[in-house]
């Protein structure tokens, strides 16, 4: 079918303007008439296909940040009264010609064309995830756009927050450990090499730690090459490994037994699955299809197939908390909270306060494995270079003595 674009006139008198699509000019005139319209112009629409280019050309340069901050404009847009389409021009004006401008022209198409706005997003390709589309349909059937969009927005702003967070803990880390290993190979690679030199025409047998520094100092300058295609090889390996689905199981199998950053990443997932359950649920989404889109959400394999058996056992009828409780590495406290939840009849609200109590452990241990990382960092790294230094002073005394 072919999009093309029509000016027409409504009973009321009024001049309209949008894009239909059809099979021909005279089937777009037909649906125009059939709705009450007088088709005025009837053009065969270039504009739409170039911006659905253009838009898959620059589709990756839209982040979560920007989709967070156009949710909460159109939920405010909503909320004030204005109609979808209305809604969906301010933003694109808003947006002044960028990719999210023209993701929203898109939108604001299908929209025009008679598509819910749930499905105009869903075919933006993975812009616009599971979770978001899932929970978009369910407010627009249950007549709530303005109020899911809103939570949407409040979704997005605390993910955003858990990423800062943890992004601002790890920049002091990540920078003590690019100065070590700097360090060390300035060291090893060019100061070493001015005493080597020095030594060559002393004969005499140096000592054990000045031969292996100046062995690793001519490593360095011959083969320094060598290490930086050995680290990009293993990235490119690490990369390949995690997109086969088998691979990545053993790998985030791993990761889970890792100590500190085992704990952490249980906690951070479960505080995710707790919140985006809730979320689901809060907006009338049924109990197994909303676990099936938080499966999605997770970012760890092996929790992730946890809770695709956890789906399974729910079909058969059992409840939620005790296939959660067999599931491994999830926290048995929480699973005692979910099945308070149930028995209760309050799971939505019983969820929210998992996920806050595990936000709030996430923040704790993150402190405390940096707590122990910052001066670990700082004591290994002056004990290569005090190694280093040691070891020429060695040498440099031995031929001292030798001369005296």
């Amino acid at each position: 079918m072919a999009t093309f674009q029509y000016k027409a006139a409504t009973a009321d008198g009024d001049i309209v303007n949008g894009i239909l699509s059809g099979s021909s000019r005279g089937h777009v005139v037909e649906q125009l008439q059939a709705t009450g319209h007088i088709p005025i112009r009837v053009d065969k629409s270039a504009q739409r296909s170039k911006s659905r280019r253009q838009w898959h050309f620059l589709r990756q340069r839209v982040t979560q940040e920007q989709l967070g901050v156009a949710t909460r404009e159109l939920s405010t847009l909503l909320h004030a009264g204005l109609p979808l389409d209305r809604a969906l021009a301010i933003l694109i004006s808003l947006a002044d010609g960028s990719p999210l401008a023209i993701l929203f022209e898109n939108v604001r198409d299908r929209v025009k064309q008679g598509a819910t706005l749930a499905d105009a997003m869903e075919e933006q390709g993975n812009v616009f995830s599971r979770f978001y589309v899932s929970l978009l349909r369910a407010g627009e059937s249950g007549g709530a756009l303005e109020a899911v969009l809103e939570r949407l927005a409040d979704y997005m702003e605390r993910s955003k927050e858990l990423r800062g967070a943890l992004t601002s803990a790890l920049i002091y880390p990540a920078i003590l450990v690019v100065v070590a290993i700097v360090s060390i190979l300035i060291l090893l690679g060019y100061v070493v090499p001015q005493f080597t030199q020095m030594f060559e025409g002393v004969g005499q047998v140096l000592p054990l730690p000045t031969r292996i520094t100046i062995a690793a100092g001519e490593a360095v300058q011959s083969y320094g090459w060598l290490l930086l295609v050995l680290v990009g090889g293993t990235i490119a390996f690490m990369r390949r490994q995690l997109t086969q689905p088998a691979s990545a199981y053993k790998w985030h199998a791993r990761v889970l037994k890792l100590p500190f950053a085992g704990d952490i990443i249980v906690k951070m997932e479960v505080a995710r699955f707790a919140y985006t359950l809730s979320t689901l649920l809060q907006n009338g989404v049924p109990l197994l299809k909303a676990l099936l889109i938080v499966k999605g959400t997770m970012g760890n394999r092996v929790l992730a197939d946890g809770l695709e058996r956890v789906a399974g056992s729910l079909k058969e009828g059992q409840s939620l908390a005790g296939p959660l409780a067999q599931t491994a590495h999830f926290p048995s406290f929480a699973a005692h909270m979910i099945r308070v939840g149930e028995e209760s009849g309050d799971l939505q609200e019983i969820l929210r306060k998992v996920a806050a109590t595990y936000d709030r452990d996430t923040q704790v241990t993150i402190k405390r494995a940096l707590t122990l990382l910052e001066p670990a960092l700082i004591l290994l790294l002056g004990a290569v270079i005090a190694a280093v230094i040691i070891s020429i002073l060695v040498a440099i005394l031995s031929i001292n003595e030798l001369v005296i």
